[in-house]
């Protein structure tokens, strides 16, 4: 595995994000939203804290862009043969894998800082937001790439991981009006990042938190790993 070539890819996915209007739109459609929301109703607003939309609007950032954009990156180079040219080239699976991811991961994290700034968040608040939010997506990025190296096109692709993304990013905010809903959601990882990120106090860090969010990441790694060998990735 060589840095150039995931360097390569890297590159090659900015250029294709600046064609691809709909990558792009999926990047910032959720802060701006929080931010419209925020100015237009909770600004100045004494019932509605400043942090109400933002918090709700990350999670949601965390659960769903990361997952869509990178099954949705795959299975379009899978569809147009890009994918295979690229393995016949030399590139490897893991260092294609590592260079989409970490472009994801960047624009999603930029994406998080700007959602802390929206919030008036500074200092080390902003600090534990955006690493809360990171978490979050680098657990969307693990089974967004899962989706993509299991299917074979957009369409399945989409046919599964938007139902998936769906559950990841809304069932925290129907959770906050549903007990029922809230006693399944907080197995979930996206559950608590909302909890993490609507209570930055060191007392709501508990252990049983992060242990939840880290069992959801070692099932992801232990599906990603099985997909990886699995050995259909250029198919």
């Amino acid at each position: 595995m060589t840095f150039k070539r995931v360097w390569a890819i890297f590159i090659k996915q900015w250029k294709d994000t600046i064609k691809n209007k709909a990558i792009f739109i999926q990047f910032v459609i959720f802060p701006i939203i929080a931010l419209i929301l925020t100015e237009t109703i909770a600004k100045g607003n004494s019932e509605i804290p400043r942090t109400y939309f933002v918090v709700l609007f990350a999670t949601m950032y965390a659960g769903m862009v990361p997952n869509v954009i990178m099954a949705s990156i795959i299975t379009e180079e899978k569809e147009q043969n890009t994918l295979r040219v690229l393995i016949m080239s030399n590139v490897k699976p893991l260092e294609y894998l590592l260079g989409v991811g970490s472009y994801t991961f960047l624009i999603c994290s930029l994406g998080a800082v700007f959602f802390g700034v929206v919030g008036g968040y500074r200092g080390a608040e902003l600090t534990a937001f955006v690493g809360i939010l990171i978490i979050g997506i680098l657990s969307s990025l693990i089974l967004g790439s899962t989706i993509g190296i299991l299917m074979k096109n957009q369409m399945s692709a989409n046919s599964v991981v938007l139902p998936i993304a769906m559950v990841t990013a809304f069932l925290p905010m129907i959770a906050m009006f549903n007990k029922t809903f809230a006693k399944f959601s907080r197995f979930l990882y996206t559950q608590q990042i909302n909890y993490l990120v609507n209570d930055l106090s060191k007392s709501n860090f508990t252990m049983e938190r992060f242990l939840i969010i880290g069992v959801n990441i070692i099932a992801f790694l232990a599906i990603f790993l099985f997909a990886y060998r699995k050995g259909t990735f250029s198919e």
